[in-house]
């Protein structure tokens, strides 16, 4: 299964357009895209709402199943991700879910917590640290595998989890 994974890019829809365009099972905006929850570019998408995006339209939560697992995707204002990951931990274990996909910190980072995957792609806009812009891919087979790549689609990091 492979996801491609994005978040927080404050309306630059030539980003989005060619990170979503991308061969994926499924794609991921985990919020702040400040577009309008119809705009075409979002439309091939599953799509959060952040704390920055004024369409009331779009959901602030989403389960989905992509082949056998089971993925939440929230943007993280909500779970006060900045702080502990342990409010997207119990939401997790309450729905069921395999994979929480979230933004928000502007930060890239991945981690496995009880068999749950927790991974934020980081910023393809605005990002915080010194680090570059940057989206995810997650390739789940028997391993999983965590890409983060820059704008120009090369690998910035990644990390590799039994």
């Amino acid at each position: 299964m492979k996801l491609v994974v994005m978040s927080d890019s404050h309306g630059d829809k030539e980003t989005v357009k060619a990170v979503s365009a991308l061969p994926a099972d499924a794609i991921f905006h985990c919020g702040d895209s400040e577009l309008s929850f119809d705009d075409p570019v979002l439309h091939t998408m599953y799509r959060v709402r952040g704390n920055c995006d004024r369409d009331a339209r779009f959901p602030t939560s989403i389960v989905v199943d992509v082949q056998v697992k089971k993925v939440l995707a929230v943007h993280g204002h909500e779970h006060d991700v900045r702080s502990s990951l342990m409010g997207l931990y119990y939401s997790a274990k309450e729905l069921g879910a395999d994979i929480v996909l979230f933004g928000h910190s502007h930060l890239y980072g991945a981690e496995m917590k009880d068999g749950i995957l927790f991974l934020n792609p980081g910023s393809t806009m605005q990002p915080r640290g010194g680090k570059e812009a940057t989206y995810a891919v997650v390739d789940w087979d028997e391993t999983v595998r965590v890409t983060f790549k820059n704008m120009r689609h090369e690998t910035v990091d990644s990390i590799k989890i039994k």
